[in-house]
């Protein structure tokens, strides 16, 4: 241990330090820090949107503990959702530390692990649903808890100094029907024993009363598909088997064979079985079987809810996808939530499904969908169960994280403190502060690389965007002058042969202008051509355009 890290964990201590998940939704990592010990929980992607050309997979900037990771004792994953475990693939070569889950999440780990490395250079320990597991000076015990997806756990997470309750993802659900209700006895039991602080759940703080349960969804649903006459697609959450299991009754109680289309879909599907999930469910078709069917006799469930551009449902509404076709009269229901950040991609879908004339159901017009988290009701519930001296709001943006603390105030919380991405949290020995601030950031997954999110390389990339590019060559003698015309090309600036030439054109002689009025040491300096050259590309192509691209200039000397 580096006994000069003024970050480094006291013996009496417990600190707190999310490196994502905290003033976002999404990209989970928190840190919890002991003894000279951390304790990583979860390690989650986020997605990129418009403002991301190119890039499909955000993942946190884990420099503040890949430079301490001797004194990391391990990874202990709550439940197999990308934006908790979807970064150890990405990330774990770094940090070379155990990793723990129970078998759902361990099966999903173990493919994607397999799609970038071997599986088995991952010390990956199945934990068993409601263990527990003893990683340095933390015992950590795995409590159930509804949500969308199996085996998602709350951790409690014991040490010399005292117990953190780690609540991010869950709901009070009383018919999950894949999985157990969530532990109230073992939290009360929590409670009783008394916590240093809870940290909780903020997705769903704003949404009064409770967030509903899927078996009443499962009724909504079965009547909903009864009332179609044609085609059926419901776009969901690959990750949600309950609503997998849902589709399949909804389809054998209206006379329609269920089939899976998109590939994450059948992941998740897979992983399921394996587990011993969907076992009372007929096999599903593939998307070449469903091809065949009348269309009043098949009901899909696809991935894409969010407009993914890549997604099933994209391909389907833009007439792309090799197997199902969506017509005037099919109908696609979303059975899911709106992200916030999504509502373009998934407007620009739900458009064209419009144009071929599928009728299209929301959560606004039918009850469609129920959420994986918890709402106000539900939030208070769990703090009567609990009753922490302390809230520390996560999974949430500024906003939630916000309302959440001055809601756990209301729950007669005595103590809550927001604390964003980077922020160094000490929760015991109270009362709670903020002694200092980690690097948090986000990095783009570029193919085989990693780039900065505000790095030059995606900055230029938005420019690039935006603005379009100039790139102009100038080959010059030994003397510094022009040989030949300076060529220039435009790419994502003009339309048409014509405009390009007019412009090249403009350009070429304010190049050759502004370098036949340079002195002669100027001109033998390639920085001084390349500064010339750019300054006159840039000119005249504003006064073309009113655009001013990134320019790139290349100097030639023959």
């Amino acid at each position: 241990m580096n006994r000069t890290d003024q970050y480094s964990p006291g013996k009496g201590e417990i600190l707190f330090l999310p490196l994502g998940g905290a003033g976002e939704i999404g990209m989970n990592l928190t840190l919890y820090g002991h003894d000279g010990k951390w304790l990583m929980v979860d390690l989650g992607v986020s997605f990129g949107d418009d403002r991301m050309a190119g890039v499909d997979v955000v993942v946190p900037d884990i420099s503040f503990i890949a430079e301490r990771r001797d004194d990391l004792v391990g990874i202990v994953l709550t439940h197999a959702h990308e934006d908790h475990l979807g970064a150890v693939p990405h990330l774990w070569d770094r940090l070379g530390v155990p990793v723990y889950a129970t078998p759902f999440a361990s099966g999903l780990l173990r493919r994607k692990l397999g799609e970038k490395t071997a599986p088995g250079d991952v010390p990956l320990t199945e934990i068993p649903c409601g263990g527990g597991v003893e990683a340095g000076p933390f015992s950590i015990d795995f409590i159930p808890v509804a949500h969308s997806i199996p085996e998602t756990h709350v951790l409690a997470i014991t040490t010399a100094a005292g117990t953190v309750l780690h609540a991010s993802d869950w709901k009070l659900d009383p018919a999950p029907l894949v999985g157990p209700v969530t532990d109230e006895a073992a939290l009360r039991r929590l409670g009783e024993q008394g916590v240093v602080a809870m940290v909780c759940d903020s997705t769903n703080v704003l949404v009064p009363g409770r967030s509903g349960s899927e078996a009443a969804l499962r009724d909504s649903l079965v009547e909903l598909v009864g009332r179609c006459r044609n085609r059926v697609a419901i776009a969901c959450f690959a990750s949600n088997v309950a609503r997998l299991e849902t589709i399949a009754t909804a389809a054998e109680e209206n006379g329609r064979h269920a089939a899976l289309v998109g590939r994450s879909l059948w992941r998740i599907h897979d992983v399921a079985r394996e587990t011993g999930y969907l076992t009372a469910v007929a096999p599903f078709l593939t998307e070449a079987e469903a091809a065949f069917l009348p269309r009043d006799k098949v009901l899909i469930a696809v991935t894409g809810s969010q407009g993914e551009p890549r997604a099933a449902l994209s391909r389907i509404a833009a007439d792309d996808h090799p197997h199902i076709v969506l017509e005037e009269g099919d109908t696609v229901i979303f059975s899911s939530r709106v992200i916030p950040g999504n509502e373009k991609a998934i407007g620009r879908v739900q458009n064209q499904l419009s144009r071929i004339g599928a009728e299209i159901i929301t959560e606004a017009d039918h009850f469609v969908h129920v959420s994986g988290h918890p709402a106000r009701d539900e939030l208070a519930e769990m703090y009567g169960w609990v009753r922490p001296p302390l809230a520390v709001p996560i999974h949430g943006e500024a906003l939630h994280l916000a309302e959440h603390a001055r809601f756990a105030r209301q729950c007669q919380v005595p103590e809550a403190v927001v604390a964003e991405n980077g922020a160094v949290l000490r929760l015991h020995p109270g009362p709670a502060e903020i002694i200092g601030y980690a690097t948090a950031g986000r990095f783009a997954v570029d193919g085989k690389r990693m780039l900065r999110l505000d790095g030059d390389a995606m900055r230029t990339r938005r420019r690039l965007g935006f603005g379009g590019v100039a790139m102009a060559t100038v080959v010059l003698d030994r003397d510094g002058r022009l040989k030949s015309a300076p060529q220039l090309a435009l790419p994502g600036l003009v339309d048409g042969e014509d405009a390009d030439e007019a412009i090249r054109q403009a350009a070429v002689a304010a190049i050759t202008e502004s370098l036949s009025a340079m002195r002669a040491a100027e001109r033998h300096r390639d920085a001084d051509v390349a500064a010339a050259t750019r300054r006159a590309v840039r000119r005249a192509v504003w006064e073309a355009t009113g655009r001013r691209p990134v320019t790139e200039i290349h100097v030639v000397r023959a």
